[in-house]
């Protein structure tokens, strides 16, 4: 049997529904998580400065006053938080967002699918992944 790690997650979404879903997906899994939520990139990073590091965000693009791409330029360009790994999850199928993205390091990009055991395995399979890979932190 293997010991799980507990994973702090740092979840940004504007939609509390959506921020409602994962953490219900969250808690029907295996994996003991910490959840903080945001509601917007500003939001999140003033969680990041007062709050002990999280070791994962999930991150929405399409948010009210910062957005996911301006919230990924600023953690990027900081020392303490740029090695938080960053999984988008969005509903926005846009080349230029995916390929900005990805050039601003992200670690990946999940678009919301719109049934929820399609969403719930790929919660899951996020969850599964960083729970088994060595986090920075």
């Amino acid at each position: 049997m293997m010991i799980m790690r507990k994973l702090n997650i740092l979840f940004i979404d504007d939609d509390e529904v959506e921020r409602m879903k994962f953490s219900r997906v969250c808690r029907q899994t295996d994996h003991p998580t910490e959840i903080i939520e945001a509601t917007n990139g500003e939001d999140a990073l003033e969680k990041l400065k007062n709050s002990s590091l999280s070791q994962l965000i999930f991150l929405d693009l399409n948010m009210p006053k910062m957005n996911g791409i301006e919230f990924l330029e600023i953690l990027k360009a900081d020392e303490r938080l740029k090695y938080i790994p960053i999984i988008i999850l969005s509903s926005s199928d846009n080349m230029q967002d995916l390929k900005r993205c990805y050039e601003l390091g992200i670690a990946g990009y999940i678009l919301k699918p719109i049934r929820y055991e399609d969403y719930s395995k790929n919660i899951t399979t996020m969850l599964d992944y960083w729970t088994s890979s060595e986090l920075v932190g």
